[in-house]
């Protein structure tokens, strides 16, 4: 059976939870479609997270990426969309996510949002 895409982000226990260090992603791949044209949007998205207790599993992390592909979104709101779920699902100490999206209209965009849990707590 082919792979599909999903919404399902799964998890595993963080190895060194007593220490700190540094996990990173790129996906060169991304597409999603832009909600007022219907033209697909290409861009590489940039993950790196400290963990917690969690690591995001990289299959479902794969799929999960894939599933925005027939879905339209602006590059602030999907930037913003991934954040929010990744945080959601590992409760990292840290997390950065990037969108470095081809140009379009002449214009390259790039957004990158934050989470930090010490200005959660704060």
């Amino acid at each position: 059976m082919p792979t599909q895409p999903s919404k399902n982000l799964e998890v595993f226990k963080n190895p060194n939870p007593e220490r700190d260090y540094e996990i990173e992603f790129e996906c060169p791949e991304f597409t999603c479609v832009c909600p007022k044209t219907g033209q697909p949007d290409f861009a590489t998205i940039h993950i790196r997270y400290i963990p917690d207790q969690l690591c995001v599993e990289l299959k479902s992390l794969k799929l999960y990426l894939w599933s925005f592909r027939g879905e339209g979104h602006f590059h602030e709101a999907v930037t913003n969309q991934i954040l929010n779920d990744l945080v959601k699902v590992t409760q990292p100490r840290f997390m950065g996510v990037l969108g470095d999206f081809f140009v379009r209209g002449g214009i390259h965009t790039t957004v990158r949002v934050e989470y930090s849990a010490l200005q959660k707590r704060v």
